[in-house]
């Protein structure tokens, strides 16, 4: 008796992870359909000062931006990359915009070998340009299991306000700006790679807790009718 209710109890609690995962699926396809509109709407100014506090994830990771300003040369910070192009580097740049604030750009992928700075064969554009991209939010901490090392110039990840203190910036956005591409196919750096992907298992995860709960059921019911 005592495990017959010890089942039940088991299917009424899967019930309630399967609903939760009915519940998360709705969440994630809602989130992927903002994100879709954010990406292909047209851009709007880098979000300045005023509206730092309001950034989140939720409302605007993945904004289409737009940004008129300078590059600052000599602060480029090269992090760790593996894309569709094959193992490099993000080409991180500050960029002094028109509006007062700098914001960091990646401008895109580029090979191991720029790790040189002899080798770099396309230089920050000189004087004011337009940038425009995919805001992303800042990478803290590092990536690829290690961690980010400012003293030996070694990114493993977009931290903002690492790279941003190692290359002594003052007031800066707390995101940066994944640049469209714009230079023709073979030079680099290679913009528009941004991979905008969201796992969406829920539905395999909820009908395997309806299946665990159902199971629990039915083993529940055998067990009663044997006992009686």
């Amino acid at each position: 008796m005592a495990f017959c209710l010890f089942l039940l109890v088991a299917a009424a609690l899967f019930s309630g992870l399967g609903l939760w995962q009915v519940e998360r699926r709705a969440w994630k396809h809602d989130l992927i359909a903002r994100v879709d509109a954010r990406i292909h709407a047209p851009a709007v100014p880098a979000p300045g000062p005023e509206a730092w506090p309001h950034i989140s994830p939720e409302a605007s990771e993945y904004l289409r931006v737009t940004a008129r300003g300078r590059f600052v040369p000599g602060k480029v910070a090269l992090v760790q990359a593996v894309t569709a192009l094959g193992p490099g580097f993000w080409l991180v740049v500050p960029f002094e915009t028109s509006s007062g604030f700098t914001v960091l750009v990646n401008r895109g992928y580029v090979p191991g070998a720029w790790k040189d700075p002899a080798v770099r064969t396309n230089p920050e554009p000189a004087g004011e340009v337009t940038v425009t991209g995919l805001l992303r939010l800042t990478e803290p901490g590092g990536g690829f299991l290690r961690a980010n090392d400012p003293v030996g110039d070694r990114w493993f990840s977009r931290d903002v306000a690492a790279i941003a203190a190692a290359r002594n910036l003052g007031p800066r956005a707390p995101y940066f700006i994944d640049a469209d591409a714009t230079l023709p196919p073979g030079r680099f750096p290679v913009g528009g790679l941004t991979v905008v992907t969201f796992p969406d298992n829920h539905l395999v995860y909820a009908l395997t807790w309806f299946a665990m709960a159902l199971l629990c059921v039915g083993a529940a019911v055998f067990l009663w009718r044997r006992r009686i």
